[in-house]
């Protein structure tokens, strides 16, 4: 591998770039960035927004959509096969699914971020597959950038082949980069005539290895900007070096792909020179909703599951749901369940009025959402025992209803990690927590600062902190304030003391650790998790409270959900802001430096060790360097036989 593919870059250079790509202003309201500065803004989420009515052409499409998942759509070929049927694939492109967020226009259905959401949340509760084909394409592939940042002219050019159903991808990860873009080796050379020349690799392009069009990052020749372009998969220099397999998900046609010498026309960089990784946050901060509104689709139907076998199943005597350590179970996975849909159905409104700053509460839906689907995901395993485990076509050869748990809980995983994993979510959230902060008392603790910037930083952070910090300590969080909701006011109390104390605690932060706070990721993430608790607890009493409101036949049933999920997040809450100042981060800190650097290795012995391990039909032969591995027929994955 050439040197070029190793960008080596500096923590400090590494941050620039970071904060290079932040979106540094909060023109529209945002009720978590309020949070974070102590100030409990009821007023943004309540009243809980209410959907309106789908028109005739949209439940026309819903309607078509149910049909081929119930009908046509069979989730274990894909598992089994590896691959997306053509009859499906041409079917999704028939029903206009490729272009659901595409504006009428441009040949899409323009649908509303709500309605493509709705959409998301009905294929999320089948199939996982079809999930990530759907969102890949629509919620970081060409689509919604050029919505977005694109020119007129190339929006005309590619919108409507998106939205017939040629497909997108979206190529920014590469093997040795991750989440850190200053590393980011794959480069885009303006010529003399004005075009760029495009050179590099992207590992895991989801998409990838069906994509007629792609998205693709690229840094300029001096290595200083990040760009974002529209490339054909067809043109010259582009090619798909091989399928990636997974644990789960396996129809994903995601791949690794390399760009030699491609040349990209100058009017297919979408937005500005230098702006990529803006264009890439920016169009994630409603395209991630996707992967949490799915995950509420899947917890559905894991507790339909665990009801229906809970009620059914019966063990020394009683059905299994009324023991009560399953009974708790159920009540907790049904609760978490209300409260996911309540915060993800509250941040669609927010983006889909235009009014709000969605970045914190979309990355709160991504993060709380699939770290509490997972622990749905993984009790319905623990409900359902070895039926879980067992795969669907061996429990239909044993004449056994198909469940598939053991697919669910292999396809769900990914989306801790999948745009944008959980520690990247709570880096991204920590860093606006502290924003205002920085933006008063930065230099203060900017080791680069001269004294007199120093001098000036102190006289201006004295005038701000004279009057907040006092005001964060002040303020009535007893009854009767918020009365009005009843039962449920006692959850809306506890969360405006909260919020004054979290505002409290950021600041002690920065005072006690100063520039160090960045790498104390225990206690960030400790304050990350306390404002997301609070989000869910505010939004569901809301859902609750407008549940009532509007005579919903089950509102009663809603404000139960609503105060176990409450009683259950006060307790994690408070746990939290204990271990804010009383835990072993430092400790533990030191030990697993200590084990990464091999001090523990004795503790390995007696284990075979990693580099002996083979596949199953023989010892792996590990490619020499540089060598590649191809595409071949060979490699895809082969039908499972049951006997």
């Amino acid at each position: 591998m050439s040197e070029s593919n190793h960008r080596q870059v500096s923590e400090e250079q590494a941050r620039q770039v970071a904060e290079e790509s932040r979106q540094t202003t909060w023109d529209q309201p945002s009720f978590m960035k309020e949070m974070f500065l102590g100030s409990f803004r009821l007023d943004l989420i309540h009243p809980y927004p209410e959907a309106g009515e789908d028109d005739a052409e949209f439940q026309a499409f819903y309607q078509a959509m149910d049909d081929l998942l119930r009908n046509q759509l069979d989730p274990v070929e894909l598992d089994t096969t590896g691959e997306y049927p053509d009859h499906i694939v041409d079917s999704l492109r028939k029903l206009g699914a490729f272009g659901m967020k595409i504006p009428k226009k441009y040949g899409g259905l323009g649908f509303s971020i709500r309605q493509y959401q709705k959409v998301m949340h009905l294929v999320g509760s089948v199939c996982s597959n079809i999930g990530a084909l759907l969102s890949a394409h629509q919620s970081i592939g060409v689509p919604q950038p050029l919505k977005l940042f694109g020119s007129e002219k190339l929006k005309q050019k590619y919108l409507p082949r998106c939205a017939r159903g040629e497909i997108s991808a979206f190529a920014l990860t590469e093997p040795d980069v991750g989440s850190d873009p200053a590393r980011l080796s794959t480069t885009a050379v303006k010529t003399a005539e004005g075009d760029y020349v495009l050179n590099g690799t992207k590992l895991w392009c989801t998409n990838g290895t069906l994509a007629d069009l792609l998205v693709v990052m690229a840094r300029d020749g001096e290595g200083k900007k990040i760009s974002a372009f529209v490339v054909e998969a067809d043109w010259p220099g582009v090619k798909v070096e091989r399928r990636c397999h997974f644990m789960g998900m396996r129809a994903l046609a995601n791949g690794v792909m390399s760009f030699t010498d491609v040349r990209v026309p100058a009017e297919n960089l979408i937005g500005e020179e230098g702006r990529g990784l803006k264009i890439a946050l920016t169009t994630l901060n409603d395209g991630r909703l996707s992967i949490p509104n799915m995950s509420v689709g899947g917890a559905k139907t894991a507790i339909e599951i665990c009801r229906r076998w809970t009620a059914e199943r019966v063990q020394w005597g009683r059905p299994v749901g009324k023991h009560e350590a399953i009974s708790h179970k159920l009540a907790d996975m049904a609760s978490y369940l209300f409260a996911m849909e309540a915060i993800v159905e509250q941040t669609i409104e927010m983006a889909d009025s235009h009014q709000f700053d969605i970045r914190l509460e979309a990355a709160a839906c991504k993060e709380w959402g699939t770290y509490r689907t997972w622990e749905i995901v993984d009790d319905t395993m623990q409900i359902r025992g070895g039926r879980g485990y067992e795969t669907e076509s061996s429990l239909a050869a044993r004449g056994e209803d198909p469940i598939g748990v053991e697919r669910m809980m292999r396809d769900y995983r990914i989306n801790k990690i999948f745009e944008g994993s959980s520690e990247i979510m709570h880096l991204f959230m920590a860093r606006e927590a502290v924003d205002k902060h920085l933006e008063v008392a930065g230099d203060l603790i900017d080791p680069r600062k001269s004294l007199g910037q120093k001098l000036g930083a102190l006289v201006k952070s004295g005038a701000f902190y004279l009057g907040w910090y006092p005001s964060r300590w002040l303020g009535w969080g007893r009854w009767p304030r918020y009365a009005e909701f009843g039962e449920l006011a006692r959850h809306l109390r506890f969360v405006n003391r909260s919020t004054r104390r979290l505002a409290r605690q950021v600041f002690h932060g920065m005072v006690v650790h100063g520039p160090k706070l960045q790498h104390k990721q225990g206690f960030l993430f400790r304050i990350v998790d306390i404002a997301n608790e609070l989000f869910a607890m505010a939004s569901s009493v809301a859902r609750a409270q407008a549940m009532s409101a509007r005579n919903h036949p089950e509102a009663a049933k809603g404000r139960e959900l609503a105060d176990n999920f409450c009683r259950l997040s006060t307790r994690t809450v408070k746990r939290l802001f204990h271990e804010l100042w009383h835990n072993d981060d430092a400790r533990k800190y030191k030990l697993g430096v200590r084990v990464m650097e091999g001090e523990h290795e004795w503790m390995e012995e007696g284990a075979l060790g990693i580099h002996p391990m083979a596949p199953a039909h023989g010892r792996c032969v590990r490619p020499s360097e540089g060598e590649s591995t191809p595409v071949t027929e060979a490699e895809e994955p082969s039908p499972v036989t049951v006997s």
